[in-house]
């Protein structure tokens, strides 16, 4: 048996000293007994790709999921994205198609669930904001099963977009409360039967690092001494809480278990010091934005999206949804983001992700205003713009922002490398922080600015205190697993490393490799990749539309 626990956001920064502390005995017992080490994301370490390649053994360029959303081909509309999206099978497809029995919990991008050989639970890219409905689990049947055993199963049951006095102190045991609620209901499956390959993911450590991380961190530029006094130790107890959630978990495991415990992504501090990126853009002549009433446009669209999903019950959006179509979602959600800008006049723009600053070229042919011609001046643009970006220096300090600047061809390979953006950005960090890159807004007159003090707490969307880093963690103990010395490893290396131990054939069109301290090599089954079919847009992109945007996923569009 194969059993993996996801913990999304975790980082050895925070749990080498929590093991080495002793509050984290469990890790750190697997640690001991196997292999570990740093494990390297995607680029940008993005929770939907990470997990998505992470579950392929793939890069973005061949399962084709870059992000929480996708543009729309041909237009500046934004789809939603959920695992239909993906286009190459996952290990548990694999494994089911071996005869092999799957139970999988609480993994993103796995809405709405695959039929596969066991059972599969969604993760929170899932529908319902607070608790989960039988759309949610495969096979159906089991969701009053498994209600009627454990309780009522919530993905959340707070907002992360406001964050207001006392939150933190709401919250908190809430996290908590989570990771004890996903502990019961791992038992619970593991008491079913013996699985053949289980995974359980735990999202609690990506929430509390990006909300509690000014309270843990005397260093941080947004350190609260006050609100350290009483949240000091919140990333701390939530860690110790998922350690003996670990605990109780392999404690229901047969003795001859392989465990990985692993992680989509690091985390860090996010600083003071935030950029706009259309801002600059505009400023160096690569984006003009509408004057006027027109430029109006996206601000109404963005008070009438979020007044629908702030004021209509869930059944009035779903109406209004059904009536609409998701081309509706998808042109309202463009026009937010886009529609302050003048795309006759612009040559480059951004959707200006805090979590994935990028940025398009506006390409003839491909886009509806295209102003920049493919072939030789496409490629021309791209390189201006990539000088012009390293270049960006901070007004006061001299200090770069931008660290690195790929080309989506650089970056990836695959049949959908063209649904990337034309380039993808790595900000420098200021001091070890992470700059937030925050919507340009009407009036803002500098890209580079430092955040006002009431700016330094802020939820999804606004720059939080806490923010993605590549380094993610691994740790994999148990038959066929030799001690190893702490080595590093890629998020595709998980998928094959899988397959092998389950005693499978791994795919050649597999990018990963197995992961250092496994036994023996890969058996690798040439074969030409099969892509599975597109998402074919029903109701669950609108879903997925509503539950991302509550949720503070989806961005704050431009001005």
């Amino acid at each position: 048996m194969i059993a993996i626990i996801g913990l999304d956001g975790a980082t050895w920064d925070l749990a080498g000293p929590f093991c080495e502390d002793g509050d984290m005995p469990v890790l750190a017992e697997v640690r001991r007994r196997g292999a570990h080490g740093v494990l390297r994301s995607t680029t940008p370490p993005v929770t939907f790709p990470a997990w998505s390649s992470f579950m392929t053994g793939t890069n973005p360029g061949k399962h084709g999921i870059f992000d929480f959303t996708r543009r729309v081909p041909g237009t500046y509309e934004v789809a939603f994205v959920g695992s239909r999206d993906r286009r190459v099978p996952t290990i548990w497809r694999l494994l089911s198609d071996e005869g092999r029995r799957v139970a999988v919990i609480g993994v993103p991008t796995t809405y709405p669930p695959e039929p596969v050989n066991g059972i599969m639970v969604g993760g929170f890219d899932s529908p319902v904001a607070t608790g989960i409905d039988g759309s949610f689990v495969h096979p159906r049947e089991l969701y009053a099963e498994m209600t009627r055993a454990v309780g009522p199963y919530a993905v959340t049951d707070f907002q992360e977009l406001t964050i207001g006095p006392g939150w933190h102190a709401d919250v908190l045991p809430k996290i908590l409360a989570a990771v004890d609620r996903k502990r019961d209901l791992a038992r619970w499956v593991l008491r079913r039967e013996r699985w053949d390959c289980f995974m359980m993911l735990f999202g609690e450590a990506d929430t509390a690092s990006h909300h509690f991380w000014m309270f843990a961190d005397p260093a941080s530029p947004r350190f609260d001494a006050e609100g350290a006094r009483r949240f000091g130790g919140a990333l701390r107890d939530v860690y110790r809480r998922l350690d003996a959630a670990l605990g109780a978990i392999l404690a229901e495991l047969p003795p001859d278990a392989v465990v990985l415990v692993a992680s989509d992504h690091g985390f860090g501090g996010a600083g003071t010091v935030a950029v706009h990126l259309n801002r600059w853009l505009a400023d160096h002549g690569w984006l003009a934005f509408r004057a006027g009433r027109r430029g109006l446009g996206a601000r109404a669209a963005r008070v009438v999206r979020r007044a629908a999903l702030a004021f209509l019950p869930r059944g009035a959006q779903e109406r209004l949804v059904r009536r609409g179509g998701r081309a509706l979602a998808r042109r309202l959600e463009g026009w937010s983001r886009f529609g302050a800008i003048d795309m006759a006049r612009t040559r480059a723009f951004s959707e200006e992700l805090n979590y994935a600053p990028s940025v398009w070229l506006n390409v003839r042919g491909r886009d509806p205003d295209g102003t920049i011609a493919p072939g030789a001046e496409y490629d021309a643009a791209v390189e201006s713009l990539r000088a012009a970006l390293l270049a960006w220096r901070h007004p006061e300090t001299g200090a770069a922002i931008v660290a690195d600047v790929h080309r989506r061809d650089e970056l990836y390979a695959g049949p959908f490398v063209e649904a990337a953006p034309d380039l993808v950005l790595e900000l420098a960090l200021d001091g070890g922080y992470s700059h937030p890159c925050l919507p340009t807004r009407p009036g803002e007159a500098r890209s580079v600015r430092r955040l006002a003090v009431r700016e330094h707490v802020a939820g999804k969307g606004g720059g939080m205190n806490g923010s993605h880093r590549p380094q993610g963690l691994w740790a994999l103990a148990g038959r066929g697993v030799a001690a190893t010395p702490a080595t590093e490893a890629a998020i595709v290396d998980v998928a094959p490393s899988v397959l092998h131990l389950a005693g499978l054939d791994v795919p050649s069109w597999m990018d990963g490799r197995l992961l250092p301290g496994i036994a023996g090599e890969a058996r690798v089954a040439a074969g030409v990749l099969a892509l599975t079919e597109a998402s074919d847009g029903h109701d669950h992109e609108a879903e997925l539309r509503r539950r991302l945007q509550a949720l503070g996923y989806l961005s704050e569009p431009v001005a």
